[in-house]
C-alpha cells in the first residue's frame, strides 16, 4: 500500500494522511483503520468499477460502528486536490475513479458507499437493479426470493447476478445496453415484481409502506431511479461481522448461503478466487422484453 511516513502513505504518487491507525471500527471483527485500508486497497479494483464516474454518497462513522454516523454527499473541504466532484442539483459530490481518492475517504472512516445508479452528467441508468428488502432483520426465506426472482428473470431470456447487500437483503443485478431509461426498467420491474406476489403471496409484497409489510419481502424496483442510490457491489457495511456487498452465483443462492459469509476478513480469498462475477454477464437483451410488452399492450 507504500511507505508510511510521518502518518501519511504515498499511493500512485499522491500523499494521504493517516490518523489514528489503531482505531478499532468494526471492534467484534477486530478490525482497525489500518486494516480496513488495507482491505480497502484489496477490494479498489472491484468496487471503483462500480463507482465510477457516479455521484457518490458515503456514510462515515468517525468512532466506530457503535458510534455515531452521518450521511456525507457533499465533498467537504478542505480537501486535496486529486479528489474530484461534479455538481449535481446543488450538490458537489465526490465521484470516485483512483485507489487514493478511496483511500482518503477510508481514513475519513468512510465505512459504506453508496452511488448514483447513473454516471455524473447522465440520465440514464448503468445497470438494472431490483432490490429485495426483507421486514425482519433476521430473513431465512430471503435466499429462496433471490432465487425465484432469478428464474422470472431467466425465463424473460435475462441472465442476472445476485448479490449480498451486506446488510438483510439482496439484490439482482442485470447488465444493460446504454439507452435503456430507468422508467423503461420500473416497467419490466413492475411486471416481474406483480407475478412474484401473485405467485407467491406470503413471500413477496410490494407494500413500500414497512409496517404494511407483515413479514413479507419487498420487491422494490422504485428504488432504482435516478437521484436514488443502492449499496454498491464490494462496499464494506457498518455491521459488526464487517461484512461486505458481495457477488454470488446462482448455485450459491439455491445452497442458501448467509449474507453474513462475506466479510472483509475472508473477501481477498474470495475475489482471488471467482473475480468479478457481475463483470462475467454481458449486457442483457431488456429491449427484447420491452418490445414484447408493447406489442402485447396493442394487442389488448
Amino acid at each position: 500500500m507504500g511507505q508510511a511516513v510521518k502518518g501519511t502513505i504515498t499511493i500512485e504518487g499522491q500523499e494521504i494522511p493517516i490518523t489514528n491507525p489503531d482505531k478499532p471500527l468494526w471492534p467484534e471483527a477486530g478490525v482497525t483503520k489500518a486494516l480496513y485500508l488495507r482491505k480497502l486497497a484489496v477490494l479498489a479494483p472491484f468496487l471503483l468499477k462500480y463507482c465510477h464516474h457516479r455521484l457518490l454518497t458515503v456514510i462515515r462513522w468517525p468512532h466506530g460502528i457503535h458510534g455515531d454516523f452521518f450521511y456525507q454527499k457533499n465533498a467537504p473541504r478542505p480537501r486535496p486536490d486529486y479528489i474530484e466532484t461534479a455538481l449535481h442539483d446543488s450538490i458537489e459530490y465526490i465521484v470516485l475513479g483512483k485507489l487514493p481518492q478511496l483511500l482518503w475517504l477510508g481514513n475519513q472512516a468512510a465505512l459504506e458507499f453508496h452511488p448514483s445508479l447513473h454516471e455524473a452528467g447522465s440520465k440514464l441508468p448503468c445497470e438494472w437493479m431490483i432490490d429485495l428488502d426483507p421486514s425482519r432483520e433476521v430473513e431465512p426465506r430471503i435466499m429462496e426470493a433471490a432465487s425465484i426472482v432469478g428464474e422470472v428473470l431467466a425465463s424473460l431470456g435475462l441472465d442476472s447476478v445476485p448479490k449480498t447487500s451486506g446488510a438483510t437483503g439482496v439484490q439482482i443485478i442485470v447488465p444493460i445496453r446504454t439507452g435503456i431509461t430507468f422508467d423503461e426498467l420500473r416497467s419490466i420491474g413492475l411486471l416481474v415484481g406483480q407475478f412474484v406476489t401473485e405467485k407467491h403471496p406470503h413471500l413477496f409484497t410490494l407494500e413500500r409502506l414497512k409496517k404494511d409489510r407483515g413479514t413479507a419481502i419487498y420487491f422494490d424496483y422504485l428504488q432504482h431511479y435516478q437521484g436514488k442510490t443502492l449499496a454498491a457491489p464490494y462496499t464494506p457495511r457498518a455491521r459488526p461481522g464487517a461484512t461486505v456487498s458481495t457477488p454470488l452465483t446462482w448455485e450459491e443462492v439455491r445452497q442458501d448461503v448467509s449474507p453474513l459469509d462475506y466479510h472483509l476478513l475472508n473477501i481477498e480469498e474470495r475475489l482471488n478466487q471467482v473475480g468479478d462475477l457481475i463483470d462475467k454477464v454481458p449486457p442483457q437483451p431488456v429491449e427484447d422484453v420491452l418490445k414484447h410488452m408493447r406489442t402485447k399492450a396493442h394487442r389488448t
